[in-house]
């Protein structure tokens, strides 16, 4: 991982669900809790998810907002959004752009096979712009609960 606590987060210049133009700049003076996933609509990404949107309150009432960024299209993230009625943006990073910028984009392996892919990883972004948290290898159950915790 490139990226440490203390460090400036990288701006991200992606498409949400709906293929409105996100700017992470745009959100300086709050802060933002963007989680980095492999793919929509699948076991590990649903649980994370839904988690978040269950805490949704919490984090608002710590006035965080909560990012989802994975390498699907804008139309797969829609799907996933409406399916389980998420209430924050999830990001189109399908060229891998922002996950490289912030060091996710790493080499796996499942069933003896090698490919490249985002590893789950979750960065927690201050009202200034700079990284106070990092959680690598994220386990999806729980996960949500430890990353309020750490505002």
């Amino acid at each position: 991982m490139s990226l440490k606590v203390g460090a400036k987060a990288p701006n991200l210049n992606l498409t949400d669900e709906a293929g409105n133009p996100f700017k992470l700049s745009a959100l300086k003076g709050k802060t933002v809790v963007l989680y980095f996933y492999p793919k929509a609509d699948t076991p590990g990404c649903t649980t994370e998810s839904c988690e978040f949107r269950d805490s949704t309150a919490a984090f608002s009432a710590k006035d965080a907002v909560i990012i989802g960024i994975s390498p699907d299209a804008e139309k797969a993230q829609l799907k996933f959004k409406s399916k389980f009625d998420l209430p924050f943006s999830l990001l189109a990073d399908f060229d891998h752009a922002g996950a490289e910028a912030y060091g996710v984009w790493k080499e796996k392996s499942m069933y003896g096979k090698t490919y490249m892919g985002v590893e789950r990883t979750t960065f927690i972004i201050g009202p200034t712009g700079k990284i106070t948290h990092i959680f690598e290898k994220v386990k999806p159950v729980g996960h949500a609960a430890k990353v309020l915790a750490a505002l």
